[in-house]
């Protein structure tokens, strides 16, 4: 049975009464989404969660942190939230090079790291939980930026992705002035001719 048949029986049920309005257009909207995409599915549950650009920008940041929960889903989480949101806004883009940009940078020094602690036959092991302080705390700070409007750029990140800078707004410094109006320019004064007198 197709859709179309689904929602015709649903239809007949609202016109028995065995419906209500509201039951047959849950029941109606529940069969549509089901012929959603896998993709569109997702991305209509993300767009459930929040509408506010500064929290987008807050989980881009702290779904880093999935990645204790289900492995590699704090390198995947981020990017794939960044992908579906970085249309709707240019913060939003921002906060997810910047993630992508630190991510990369984490694994480098990572491996980097994982390698000098086996050479120096764990000597490197204190430069390497240091750094694994420094992987929490950052995008701790990055949400908290995030979530108080900030693009907060990643210390000792390389910039794989280009950080566009964002246009400020009107009239704070280093906006581009709005256009004035021209300068009036004074009429010319009428000169009076002085009446010649007749005598």
């Amino acid at each position: 049975m197709n859709i179309a048949d689904e929602i015709g029986k649903l239809n007949k049920l609202k016109e028995e009464g065995a419906l209500t309005e509201e039951e047959f257009q849950k029941a109606k909207a529940s069969l549509l989404a089901k012929t959603d995409a896998p993709g569109e599915q997702f991305k209509k549950a993300v767009d459930g969660v929040a509408t506010d650009t500064n929290m987008w920008g807050m989980f881009i940041h702290l779904s880093q942190f999935a990645g204790f929960i289900i492995p590699y889903a704090g390198l995947i989480l981020p990017i794939v939230l960044w992908q579906i949101k970085k249309d709707e806004s240019d913060v939003i883009d921002r906060h997810g090079k910047n993630v992508a940009n630190w991510i990369i940078t984490e694994t480098i020094i990572a491996i980097a790291l994982f390698v000098l602690t086996i050479v120096t036959f764990g000597l490197g092991g204190i430069v390497f939980f240091a750094f694994g302080i420094v992987a929490i705390v950052f995008p701790i700070m990055g949400g908290i930026k995030a979530n108080n409007g900030e693009v907060w750029v990643y210390p000792m990140t390389i910039k794989f992705f280009k950080l566009d800078e964002l246009a400020p707004p009107a009239g704070t410094p280093g906006s581009t002035p709005a256009p004035s109006a021209p300068p009036e320019v004074p009429a010319p004064e009428a000169t009076e001719k002085p009446a010649d007198d007749e005598s």
